[in-house]
């Protein structure tokens, strides 16, 4: 299966995941890893499995990965299975019941992004994951690296 992982990263953190799931396949022949900025669309050649991350800011994904998203061409993605993840706070954390409320009511990025995916002709390979970090900059979360591992392996095999 050759895969692509797209990700936009602002302090290291949805890259550091992207690698941790990069690092399942068996082969650099299998995979490739993409800055979103660095994107073209021949990266898209061949592609039966695209990974899309991004960070959440402002309840939102990134501006860049964004741009990626409105500039692919419709049914671009048709044939390809699509999977999403975000970087996050964990809302338990966070002290304004204010921001919490809005979490709660605008969410994180991976959903939008599998959205905006499908809606380019895409086919759902698992539901968005999101990923925690210990504070807006991070680091990950203890665990977060495995947790990542667990779920390219479960998109590999299923």
């Amino acid at each position: 299966m050759k895969a692509l992982i797209i990700f936009d990263s602002y302090f290291g953190n949805t890259e550091k995941i992207a690698r941790a799931i990069g690092s399942v396949f068996k082969s650099p022949h299998e995979y490739s890893i993409v800055k979103v900025t660095d994107f073209k669309p021949e990266h898209l050649n061949g592609v039966e499995l695209l990974i899309v991350g991004s960070p959440t800011r402002g309840f939102r994904y990134s501006e860049n990965t964004g741009v990626f998203l409105k500039n692919l061409p419709p049914h671009s993605l048709t044939g390809i299975k699509a999977a999403v993840f975000d970087t996050r706070t964990a809302m338990q954390e966070v002290k304004s019941a204010f921001v919490r409320f809005l979490a709660r009511s605008f969410g994180y990025a991976a959903e939008p992004m599998m959205k905006a995916l499908v809606q380019k002709g895409a086919t759902v390979s698992a539901r968005p994951e999101g990923y925690y970090v210990k504070a807006s900059e991070g680091p990950l979360k203890d665990g977060e690296f495995d947790r990542a591992v667990d779920w390219a392996r479960g998109l590999i095999q299923g």
